[in-house]
């Protein structure tokens, strides 16, 4: 039980349909629990009276006077139970279960492949087989060329998962594997529970079924020392975010054997805060210090430093909090809205792009906002070449991404 006040935590909630009856779907972004719970809508007037601030018997008081019935106590206790049950309160059951978890990975000694065996093959011969599809037209780019150099300094991949978005990460990674001459990446990456600090650093390299994604220790001690601020104290956000390891995978698919490389994994969240602000991203001053750090940083390692954002773009659709599913008219607009902002992307202007965004307030909620930003800063100015767009249409979202080499 959560005590006499329920508190819903501060979970993800969509609509969903299942056998002709309508759910609200609640989830966890932070991982704390692999559930998904679905509630009857005919809950939800309920659920929305879990603030802390009510206890069973008012809330009862409060359903039966704004909705003229009363509700029985045992049902909302039953309520509370399950969702307890579940690690969906901010109760002292759940920070039991959050303790347990954070110290079971900050004592490990890598990030474990956390969505293996769910969004990709945990098996490294059908997970190999799975990508080297991604290659093949015609929604892939064709089997990459053999290696010639030439450069790659950077590349924007979604990170929406495989099933839905492999060939775009083909069209982005293909030029990688013929052209790029990196043996480090500094991959950024989106926090989709959000962070307390902009950036977050981690240690640990990233385990996947094609080996680990061995981090540069030395590189991210001297960012973090350079950058004069705590890139640690939001390290747990690397834990279950998918953004940097599905990154870390198509690194280990092109070079596990065959050329020792590196990484700095970089959270970032600080973007949709800045426009919450009603402000640019580096009016926050940790921002523009971890950025300049990164630019010294860089050019002090003696390495070969390529950067990579994994970033999806628009969000929108009843899942994301927009009344009605996507009309293909409404496709439409939206694939010349993300394009217009692609174009300020792809001239390598990380102010152009902010503004593009602040323009519209967001509308289209841009997933990829931080990790976009940081790498355009990163790259100073180098454009990019749009290699990709794609929709994901779904009658209760659309998500859309781009794949982008510069």
């Amino acid at each position: 039980m959560s005590g006499p006040a329920p508190r819903l935590r501060n979970i993800e909630t969509f609509p969903v349909e299942q056998d002709g009856e309508r759910y609200l779907a609640l989830r966890d972004p932070a991982g704390y629990t692999p559930a998904v719970v679905l509630v009857p809508l005919g809950l939800l007037q309920v659920l929305a009276l879990f603030d802390g601030e009510r206890d069973v018997a008012a809330i009862q008081a409060e359903v039966a006077r704004s909705a003229g019935q009363p509700v029985r106590r045992e049902h909302i206790e039953s309520l509370i139970a399950a969702l307890d049950d579940q690690g969906f309160l901010d109760s002292e059951a759940f920070a039991r279960r959050r303790h347990e978890v954070d110290r079971t990975f900050l004592d490990a000694p890598s990030r474990p492949a956390s969505h293996a065996g769910g969004a990709y093959p945990d098996d490294p011969v059908r997970l190999r087989a799975m990508m080297d599809g991604f290659f093949a037209p015609p929604a892939g780019p064709g089997t990459a060329a053999p290696f010639r150099g030439g450069g790659v300094g950077g590349l924007i991949a979604p990170h929406i998962d495989f099933h839905r978005g492999g060939p775009a990460y083909a069209w982005a990674y293909r030029d990688l594997a013929e052209r790029g001459e990196a043996d480090l990446f500094v991959v950024f990456g989106t926090c989709h529970a959000g962070m307390a600090h902009p950036f977050a650093l981690t240690r640990k390299d990233y385990d996947t079924p094609l080996g680990p994604a061995r981090v540069d220790r030395d590189f991210v001690d001297a960012l973090a020392s350079r950058a004069r601020q705590d890139c640690f104290g939001s390290e747990l956000a690397h834990r279950n975010e998918h953004s940097i390891e599905f990154q870390a995978v198509f690194l280990q698919y092109l070079y596990a054997g065959h050329r020792e490389t590196a990484i700095v994994p970089v959270l970032t969240s600080f973007v949709h805060e800045a426009l919450a602000r009603g402000q640019g991203p580096e009016d926050d001053r940790r921002v523009r210090a971890f950025l300049d750090a990164l630019a010294e940083t860089a050019a002090a390692s003696g390495r070969r430093v390529a950067f990579i954002a994994g970033a999806d773009l628009a969000h929108v659709g009843p899942r994301f909090g927009d009344p009605a599913p996507i009309s293909p008219a409404e496709l439409s607009v939206i694939d010349r809205e993300d394009r217009q902002m692609l174009a300020a992307v792809e001239a390598g202007d990380a102010a152009g792009f902010f503004e593009s965004v602040r323009r519209d307030g967001d509308r289209r909620r841009i997933c990829g906002l931080s990790p976009i930003y940081a790498l355009l800063r990163a790259l100073d100015g180098v454009p990019g070449t749009l290699r990709r767009y794609g929709q994901w249409p779904d009658p209760q979202g659309v998500v859309t991404f781009a794949s982008v080499v510069f």
